[in-house]
């Protein structure tokens, strides 16, 4: 890659107010903020057809036994390991299918490690490291579109046959020959130019929230709006798991919670149990046929057995009704 002409970058372009920052009171500038931050939305409304293609890939690739490995620099390197470590207590995802690789390690999440981004030979070293193959999907994020590091990922990852994704704010035809995705909104100048870390950074975490979650339900880890492969790792989770089975299956808080133990603490477990009027080992092994559908195994379940599915349906909708009699009074 030439040395890119960054003066030319759509990232670093002034913004119109940019010149009265300093003139600004306090209210002032925290308007002239959230205004602008306020129009990333629609920047990644306009993207969700590529979003949604970036999904069917990863899907497919976690479906098969394959990772995602996100790569990045600075914000968009630290934006992309939040995503990462949130998705194995969210939805019991396992850590080692979705990865994030942050130019300058671990230190780059604290504090900026000079010169990480223009490393692209050590991109290039920790997909190696990785064995990246078919069967993964590598996404690179770079708000400037021209970060050595990203890019440099992109290409060793197509070299090894893998699927790629590039999130980027540049808008650049050249970028639809180093990923298969390109997902590019288009922000306009930051009010501080250059500063990606404001509008490039929310569109980011937008996109990112958007991806990651759709693959997860996708991938049957949510049903009806609730995350039924939550870790319960602390007080919160564990009373949220409880409140899963019990909102999910009528049954009280303390039948609820002896379900849930009996399954392990997973909720996704106990409601198959309850479903199926099944043991914890049985429900486990008829999910599993199921490739971990909920949703799927319980329309299964009141097929082969629609008296059941009928008492179960008819007791939660009165136990919803006398809640909602008791929240009125």
């Amino acid at each position: 890659m030439t040395r890119p002409d960054y003066a030319r970058l759509a990232t670093e372009r002034v913004h119109p107010l940019g010149a009265e920052l300093d003139r600004m009171t306090a209210l002032e500038l925290v308007d002239a903020v959230l205004t602008e931050e306020a129009t990333v939305a629609r920047a990644a409304q306009r993207c969700r057809r590529e979003i949604a293609r970036a999904v069917d890939a990863v899907v497919e690739a976690l479906s098969r036994g394959g990772r995602l490995v996100y790569v990045g620099a600075g914000t968009s390197g630290r934006l992309a390991a939040l995503d990462a470590a949130e998705l194995p207590p969210t939805f019991g995802a396992d850590p080692a299918r979705v990865v994030a690789l942050v130019a300058g390690g671990a230190r780059a999440m604290m504090r900026s490690v000079e010169g990480a981004e223009d490393r692209a030979e050590t991109a290039v070293r920790r997909l190696r490291r990785l064995a990246i193959g078919p069967d993964d999907v590598v996404c690179a994020i770079a708000a400037s579109g021209v970060t050595p590091f990203a890019r440099a990922a992109l290409v060793e990852a197509r070299q090894r046959a893998a699927r790629t994704l590039f999130i980027t704010c540049a808008r650049d035809p050249e970028h639809a020959r180093l990923a298969d995705v390109v997902i590019a909104p288009q922000v306009g100048p930051e009010l501080l130019a250059g500063s990606t870390r404001m509008k490039g950074g929310t569109v980011t975490k937008m996109i990112l929230n958007a991806l990651s979650t759709a693959v997860m339900v996708r991938l049957g880890k949510v049903y009806r709006g609730r995350m039924i492969d939550v870790q319960a790792t602390n007080q919160k989770l564990r009373d949220r798991a409880r409140r899963i089975v019990a909102e999910l299956t009528g049954l009280t808080p303390a039948r609820a919670q002896r379900l849930l133990a009996a399954a392990g603490g997973k909720p996704k477990l106990a409601l198959a149990m309850h479903a199926l009027a099944a043991s914890a080992d049985e429900a486990r092994a008829r999910l599993a046929e199921v490739d971990g559908d909920l949703r799927r195994l319980v329309e299964l379940a009141a097929v082969s057995d629609p008296r059941r599915a009928s008492a179960r349906a008819t007791t939660r909708a009165s136990r919803g009704v006398a809640a909602r009699s008791r929240r009125r009074s």
